[in-house]
Order: structure tokens, then C-alpha cells, then sequence
């Protein structure tokens, strides 16, 4: 009887002790979850999208923004169409006549659309400036599941320096070359001729001029093009260039590029020497100053700075040359 009334008092007792040692253990649980903010954006160590909330970068980043063109996405709001344009008011083709048939050549999905605490995507943004010359980063820049380059920067006999790989190549018809199967062309359209020849290089090959002459055909495959949406591309322009030149450069839309499609970010071969001047490290006769009429590269560099500063980017600046605030290619 004695050790029934026992029983009978000691598991109300053992229940409220269960009881605050769930409360406390969850209030602990809770206000670590707090402290981190928000759960993480994504399996790398540190993500572009990080938890907690920075003014800067959340007043300038959109996420809603289309970044790839395909049929359903692929009408222009008004002040993406007067802007776009206006780049081009040498050429008449009205846009909605190239649009009609393009997706009728190319891949019209979405893309890249997987982002979530389980993915870790990390993204080498490969530029071609000669600070890459004796840099040794090309075991580096291969490690990465994303490697993005532009124009026309080889990698054949520059392997120790810029690697090997290439998994997207992003151009426009001026600066356009041969890609192998496994690339993802993805085209710059600064212009709707740019469109035009898009499907021409696949078709009929009959575009062979622009402001200059250009390729009438590379070699690719056109399952794997990607055509960056001018609204993606005012966007950069407007949040990220603040309207400064009349377009952003093909490296500072490649690298905005990124933070959108992935986890991480490191960025290779952008910057000019200490005097100003910026050379490509495969072509020694080529040389822009950072003062370009088209795009401000000291405000494009400002800006990766910034980013870098704000841990969304890391940037890898070689070893010969000191740089100075230019990324225009």
C-alpha cells in the first residue's frame, strides 16, 4: 500500500519534470534559431542569399526577375523595351517577329530554379584580364560545379593559369566562337540582330555582318543555349550600374548572372593594371582604358568590391599585376 501512494506521488512529480525539461530545451532550440535569423539559403558554408538581412544588397538584388528568356516570360514590360531599344536604333526588326520563332530552335524552360537548403552550387566567374598570368589558379577554378566564361578567353595553353573547364561560355554574335558539346552558350542580346543570329548560325547562316563583320556559324549545341532576358539585363543597368554608361559590361552581367543561379561565388581575372589600362592575358595587342563611353568599369568595380566586402563574392585578384577599378570586356 506504502509503495502504491509512492507511485501516485512521484509521477505527477516525474511529468512536470519531463514537462520543464521539453520547455527549457525548446525555449533553447527556439532562441537558437532566432539568433541565426532565418534558416540557411543553401548547404555551402556561407551562401549569396545569406539569412540574415543586409539593406544594401536586399534593396539592389531582385530575385523576381526573369533571367533566361522563354516563351512565357517573354514579353517586355515598357521601360525594358524603350531602353533595350534605344541600344540599337540603327536596326528595324521589330523584336516580337525574332521572339515568335525562337523558341522553336531553343530549349524554352526554366532554368536553375532548385535553390534550397540542400544545394550547394558554387560558380568560378572567369574574366579575362592578364592579372590571370602566372596566377596558377586553374586546379582552382576547375573545382567549381559552375565555370563561366566570356567571349572569346581560351583555355588551351593557359590551363595553369585559367583552367580547363568551361561549363557555360557567355557571348554575343561580335565575340562569339566555337563551343564544345557539352557548353552552354548563353547569349548576351544587346541588340535584337543579336536574336536573329542566334537562330541564323543554326539555319540559314546568312547573317554575316553587324556593326562588323562576324561569324556566320559557330559549332554548339543548341539544346544548351540560354538567351539572358533584357529585363534581367536593364535590371543590372538600373539596380546595380545606377544608369551609369548606356549598358552594363559582359563581365558585370555575367557575375550578377551568378548570384542568381548559384550558392557561391569567386570570381577570377577581372581588374586592370595599376595605370588603367586593362589587357587581355591572351592577347597582349588588345588594350581598353577603364574610361569606356558604354559602361563605367569604376562603377562595376566599386560595386564587386562592395559585394566582396558583404561576403557574396570572393575575388581572386593573381599575383603579377596590382589591379585598378575596371571589369569592362
Amino acid at each position: 500500500m506504502m509503495k502504491r501512494k509512492v507511485w501516485v506521488i512521484s509521477m505527477p512529480l516525474c511529468m512536470v519534470l519531463i514537462f520543464l525539461f521539453v520547455r527549457i530545451e525548446f525555449r533553447s532550440r527556439l532562441h537558437d534559431f532566432v539568433d541565426s535569423g532565418e534558416p540557411k539559403m543553401c548547404a555551402c558554408t556561407s551562401c549569396v542569399k545569406e539569412p540574415q538581412k543586409d539593406p544594401w544588397f536586399m534593396e539592389r538584388y531582385d530575385g523576381r526577375v526573369p533571367i533566361f528568356m522563354n516563351r512565357t516570360n517573354s514579353k517586355l514590360s515598357e521601360p525594358t523595351q524603350n531602353w533595350w531599344m534605344m541600344l540599337q536604333p540603327y536596326h528595324k526588326m521589330k523584336y516580337r517577329d525574332v521572339v515568335e520563332p525562337l523558341f522553336l530552335h531553343f530549349p524554352d524552360k526554366e532554368h536553375y530554379n532548385d535553390a534550397g537548403p540542400d544545394r550547394c552550387r558554387t560558380c568560378a566567374v572567369v574574366g579575362n584580364s592578364d592579372n590571370l598570368i602566372g596566377s596558377h589558379y586553374g586546379h582552382l577554378i576547375d573545382s567549381h560545379d559552375f565555370i563561366i566564361r566570356m567571349n572569346q578567353g581560351p583555355t588551351v595553353g593557359y590551363e595553369r593559369d585559367v583552367g580547363l573547364k568551361t561549363t557555360h561560355r557567355a557571348m554575343y554574335p561580335e565575340s562569339a566562337m566555337d563551343l564544345d558539346n557539352s557548353t552552354h552558350l548563353v547569349l548576351l542580346p544587346f541588340k535584337v540582330l543579336d536574336m536573329e543570329w542566334l537562330i541564323s548560325i543554326f539555319t540559314t547562316k546568312n547573317i554575316t555582318r553587324t556593326y562588323k563583320n562576324i561569324k556566320p556559324t559557330i559549332q554548339a549545341n543548341k539544346d544548351k543555349v540560354m538567351i539572358m532576358s533584357p529585363e534581367f539585363m536593364r535590371y543590372v543597368y538600373k539596380n546595380w550600374s545606377m544608369e551609369h554608361g548606356k549598358y552594363p559590361s559582359t563581365g558585370f552581367l555575367t557575375l550578377m548572372l551568378t548570384l542568381h543561379i548559384c550558392d557561391q561565388v569567386n570570381v577570377f581575372g577581372f581588374g586592370a593594371r595599376k595605370n588603367g589600362i586593362w589587357y587581355h592575358y591572351y592577347d597582349k595587342t588588345y588594350h581598353q582604358s577603364m574610361h569606356s563611353v558604354e559602361h563605367n568599369g569604376n562603377i562595376e568595380y566599386n560595386f564587386m568590391l562592395e559585394l566582396e566586402k558583404r561576403n557574396k563574392i570572393k575575388m581572386y585578384k593573381g599575383w603579377q599585376h596590382e589591379t585598378y577599378q575596371n571589369v569592362s570586356d
